[in-house]
């Protein structure tokens, strides 16, 4: 089991910036399979469900947070990939979902060069942040999936956002997983983001009729402490079988354990939220 002393340090939990205008959040793991484009997704429903008009930002080259909102890789002729090189104004890159008040910037397959093409790019690390720049005051939140890695893909992401929510999978080696993303946040604040901070971290997958899955979850409580959410994403059948269908599980079966959770994983993080503008905690909806 891994314990605090095997890993970095967390960044700092200051969050950035005042309340008042559009929040970019970045959802990103190097780690492959911890539910990062499940809970971009379905956390991204349930604030639009809450009535926030929400962007979903699809910067993963597999592509799979635009095809779970039911975008066929035919409808994808302005991406996220013409947005990054400039090729298209966000405007241009957005399309309405099946969901209410959720758009989505999708992802093309010509995504996955755009690594090799921004390195001779000036001021490369800064193209999605100058993208949406002055573009976004329409929305409430910008989520952004990130690829499985930490290159210049991730970097976009991080340089734009105001913060980053890390999905956690309840598995062995849990913590190991992400501390070589909080070395790079904290890189990214002394160099590229100053104001970059931890929003919170999500723990998904998880099976507490599983003894290392309570081990895992404690470890990783003890170690973020309050950056943790309250909520736990279960291994959920619903939740895998939603995205074949081209529907967040919302959609798909909104009684569902996998639903119900990203439900209350919106509530917290909207209460997150309006504690640090430092509004009242009551349900201002």
């Amino acid at each position: 089991m891994s314990t605090v002393d095997d890993v970095a340090p967390p960044p700092s939990l200051e969050p950035h910036g005042s309340g008042g205008g559009p929040r970019v959040f970045c959802i990103a793991n190097q780690k492959g399979g911890v539910g990062k484009t499940t809970t971009a997704v379905n956390l991204a429903t349930a604030l639009a469900a809450a009535e926030k008009q929400v962007l979903l930002v699809d910067l993963d080259p597999q592509g799979n947070a635009s095809t779970g909102l039911g975008v066929s890789r035919h409808d994808r002729v302005n991406s996220s990939y013409e947005l990054l090189l400039g090729l298209a104004i966000l405007p241009l890159t957005v399309r309405q979902t099946l969901v209410p008040h959720l758009s989505l910037v999708p992802a093309s397959a010509d995504l996955s060069g755009a690594e090799i093409e921004l390195i001779t790019v000036e001021r490369r690390e800064f193209r999605l942040k100058e993208a949406l720049t002055d573009r976004i005051g329409d929305y409430d939140y910008v989520l952004v999936d990130c690829p499985p890695s930490l290159g210049l893909l991730t970097l976009n992401a991080l340089v734009a956002a105001d913060a980053i929510l890390i999905p956690v999978q309840c598995e062995f080696y849990a913590l190991e997983g992400v501390t070589a993303l909080t070395r790079t946040v904290e890189r990214i604040k002394r160099g590229l983001n100053p104001g970059l901070a931890i929003q919170g971290v999500v723990l998904t997958m998880a099976d507490r009729r599983n003894n290392l899955s309570v081990l895992v979850e404690g470890d990783v409580r003890a170690h973020f402490g309050a950056a943790v959410y309250e909520t736990v994403i279960p291994r959920n059948v619903r939740l895998s079988e939603a995205p074949s269908h081209g529907k967040p599980v919302l959609l798909y079966d909104f009684h569902s354990a996998g639903a119900q959770a990203y439900i209350h994983l919106a509530r917290e993080l909207l209460a997150r939220e309006r504690q640090r503008e430092g509004a009242p905690q009551h349900d201002r909806r």
